[in-house]
């Protein structure tokens, strides 16, 4: 397998729809911890900032513009990283609130669910027994009898909408379905390249976090878009973050890291920030030889707009 050696992207999702206020005391809840985060996860070397918003009075997820709108120019004006915004939310999210947004701001980037599924952590709510706020534990309870909706009409939608604007996306691939799924729309014209692959391995529901699975699901993707067609970035949940961020820059790839995807920095120590964590795996990276993709080239390599394009 040749591997791509072109310089590694690092992205870092800030703060997520999924863990709650009660499993980290780091977890940025306000509009002022998430750009605080965001700013130095990108003076630690993020290219990319995966951003959601969450309601300041009690943390719980929110799709409000007006709340994004408290964070999110902040961020732009104090550094050049890339803006991605979720068109994910929570399961708990209509397609037209999950996209409130993303409308206004016209992002260069949004992320993209390529699929419905099962996405589900409810076996934690059984190990935390003091939480913060009523909300939490219900949230994580319900999990297991919800679906994370993404039809193909869903996809199309967002595709259509916020491609109008020259929004281009990070594919989120949960299981090798997806990844067919992205090439059905690639068929029908609906999409155009470069493909920016996510691979999102260790959530229930999804694919599991072996290392074969990454080897699958890159397989696929050579199949089904050509080695040149695409490039891929990995996304290991939890306890898996940093060692399949590793194996995927080890197979010319890029990383995502950040406390949306583990509350962890080893193991049983928690992250204090997000920017702990995108230092981590860039030494990680550089200890590999590899060199760190700045924004800017980032931008090129992804056939991006540029932030002057944006609403934002």
């Amino acid at each position: 397998m040749k591997s791509r050696r072109d310089k590694v992207i690092i992205t870092c999702a800030i703060t997520g729809g999924v863990h709650t206020p009660s499993m980290s005391p780091y977890l940025p809840l306000t509009p002022e911890q998430i750009a605080s985060e965001a700013i130095a996860a990108s003076q630690a070397g993020a290219a990319i900032l995966h951003l959601h918003a969450r309601d300041p009075k009690d943390g719980s997820p929110t799709p409000d513009p007006a709340i994004y709108q408290q964070f999110v120019p902040t961020i732009k004006a104090a550094c050049d990283s890339i803006i991605n915004i979720t068109t994910g939310g929570s399961t708990r999210m209509s397609l037209a609130e999950r996209l409130a947004y993303p409308l206004v701001a016209q992002p260069e980037m949004c992320s993209l669910n390529m699929g419905s599924m099962n996405f589900s952590i409810h076996p934690l709510a059984e190990k935390i027994d003091d939480w913060k706020y009523e909300w939490e534990k219900p949230y994580i309870q319900n999990m297991e009898d919800l679906i994370f909706r993404n039809t193909f009409r869903d996809i199309k939608e967002v595709i259509q909408t916020l491609g109008a604007n020259g929004t281009r996306f990070e594919f989120e691939c949960y299981d090798v379905g997806h990844l067919y799924n992205l090439a059905h729309f690639v068929k029908e014209g609906v999409i155009e390249g470069p493909l920016f692959i996510q691979c999102v391995l260790g959530v229930l529901g999804g694919v599991g976090a072996d290392p074969e699975n990454l080897i699958h699901m890159r397989e696929t993707a050579d199949r089904l878009f050509g080695r040149d067609g695409y490039r891929f970035s990995v996304l290991g949940a939890g306890r898996h973050q940093m060692p399949l961020a590793t194996m995927a820059a080890i197979m010319g790839g890029n990383v995502r890291v950040g406390l949306e995807d583990s509350l962890f920095l080893n193991r049983g120590e928690l992250a204090c920030s997000n920017a702990e964590q995108v230092t981590k795996i860039r030494h990680i990276l550089e200890e590999l030889s590899l060199d760190i993709a700045t924004p800017d080239e980032a931008r090129a390599m992804l056939g991006l707009k540029g932030a002057d394009a944006t609403a934002i």
